[in-house]
């Protein structure tokens, strides 16, 4: 039996031993399933608040609009989130499908595939939270040293929008972080079943 109590039954069948380990089980996949709701909630919202984003100034008889395409680390962190928001509703889908069947994941190809895709959604929403806050710091501060100007200034409701969809994202990071470890725990008992059956002699 390994560290989780997975034990091999004759027909190589991982199966688990006590009432303890299958509450434990439920209660990952339920907290997977709701990260990855949470996760995919807060994406859309995050790409809705950015996305939607304008604002228009009138310098003297010129309306200048601002967008969110104006700046590319916030056409980085729309795409991030839809990429993410697509991806953990898949995911919740094949989720609450294998709580229906009540059946548990012993593929270990598709475990190492949601881990892999787990961790590269996280580090892709890192990743553009990054970007659009150093590019949000310049727009709210400014750089006199490369004589950029502080746009806040001007486009103050944008701004702010920009701030909320950037911190909703900021979640989403956390909640990605949060999954890869509840997708690497999914991955790696199945190793320590192949451990058990070594040990074992099956």
């Amino acid at each position: 039996m390994s560290y989780l109590g997975v034990g091999v039954s004759p027909g190589n069948v991982p199966v688990y031993h006590g009432t303890n380990l299958k509450v434990i089980d439920r209660r990952v996949r339920v907290a997977e399933l709701v990260l990855r709701c949470l996760i995919c909630g807060l994406s859309v919202l995050a790409a809705v608040l950015v996305g939607t984003d304008t604002q228009i100034k009138e310098i003297f008889t010129i309306q200048k609009r601002a967008r969110f395409t104006d700046m590319k680390a916030l056409v980085f962190l729309v795409a991030a989130n839809g990429i993410t928001a697509a991806y953990s509703l898949v995911q919740g889908v094949r989720c609450v499908v294998g709580m229906g069947r009540g059946s548990v994941l012993f593929s270990k190809p598709l475990a190492l595939a949601i881990f892999s895709g787990d961790q590269a959604l996280a580090y892709l929403n890192l990743a553009a939270v990054g970007a659009a806050a150093q590019s949000a710091a310049f727009a709210k501060l400014g750089q006199t040293k490369l004589q950029w100007m502080v746009i806040c200034n001007m486009y103050g409701k944008f701004c702010n929008k920009v701030g909320e969809g950037i911190a909703v994202s900021l979640l989403v990071s956390i909640c990605m972080v949060g999954l890869s470890c509840i997708s690497a725990f999914g991955l790696f008992r199945l190793y320590g079943s192949n451990k058990a059956k070594n040990n074992s002699g099956w």
